[in-house]
């Protein structure tokens, strides 16, 4: 068991009601697993994640069964603008 460091963006970081948090996780959990996690500590952000896209350790994230250990997710909803 680990920590993963993930931080929120914009509407997720209003769903989730934090900036950025610490949540246990098994070290063999997936990107897809710790979103899992995420929308069981925050129901109001479950429906934002499935809009998000996700950087690990400042990379792009482009499958959600990439493993991730000891890393600082980013959780970005879609952003508007230019």
């Amino acid at each position: 068991m680990h920590h993963v460091h993930v931080r929120y963006f914009a509407a997720a970081r209003a769903a989730a009601g934090v900036h950025e948090e610490a949540v246990p996780a098994p070290d063999t959990a997936t990107v897809a697993d710790v979103a899992e996690l995420l929308a069981e500590l925050h129901p109001g952000l479950a429906t934002v994640l499935t809009r998000c896209s996700y950087l690990l350790d400042e990379v792009a994230v482009r499958h959600p069964a990439t493993t991730q250990a000891n890393g600082v997710l980013d959780v970005l909803p879609p952003f508007a603008g230019g």
